[in-house]
């Protein structure tokens, strides 16, 4: 720019120029505000030294913590990890034995509960019995003796629940027996 552009420059942003001048004591105002700000600061605690560290210890906490997790082997074996005719045999069982606890279940009622409670700790021990079956499997490398007795276990435990339902059925016919008797006298 030449000499004569920037004076026409000036001269026409001469109204929009600040010109005046502070009052006395700005500047002590604003180093007063300046220093309450100042002693704000070193007031706090500086925990920004700790932080990085633990962020550190946090990540490998969890990293640990995940490798560990994912290196543990299930040692157990069950029906279907012998075959998959064995697979289909635990399905079976296991579709079977829910369908059962389902039927149970809808039948539930006041007079049967203590029958039903009893066939659940029942259960319970066959469930404790097939996880020790498991372990055996596994200790055994596949004993047809302990496959034999896993499969037993199954059948038992639907013998139970079908027995359950049995019984039932015939407290539901000997009520529904005494509520017609006692209708007609």
């Amino acid at each position: 720019m030449n000499k004569d552009n920037l004076d026409t420059l000036f001269n026409n942003l001469q109204h929009d120029f600040d010109l005046e001048a502070p009052t006395v004591d700005h500047e002590k105002r604003f180093l007063k505000k300046l220093n309450k700000q100042t002693l704000a600061d070193t007031s706090k605690p500086k925990n920004s030294f700790w932080k990085p560290f633990l962020s550190i210890a946090a990540s490998l906490a969890i990293l640990v913590t995940v490798f560990v997790t994912t290196q543990q082997e299930d040692t157990t074996h069950d029906l279907a990890s012998i075959s998959p005719e064995m697979a289909e045999t635990q399905n079976f069982f296991t579709n079977a034995i829910a369908s059962e606890l389902t039927k149970i279940e809808q039948e539930s009622s006041p007079e049967t509960k203590l029958l039903i409670a009893d066939a659940m700790m029942q259960m319970q021990r066959l469930e404790k019995e097939y996880k020790d079956l498991k372990e055996d499997l596994s200790e055994s490398g596949e004993d047809k003796r302990v496959i034999y007795a896993m499969i037993s276990n199954f059948q038992n435990r639907i013998d139970i629940l079908q027995n359950t339902l049995t019984q039932i059925e015939n407290i539901k016919q000997l009520k529904n027996s005494t509520n017609e008797s006692s209708t007609t006298i």
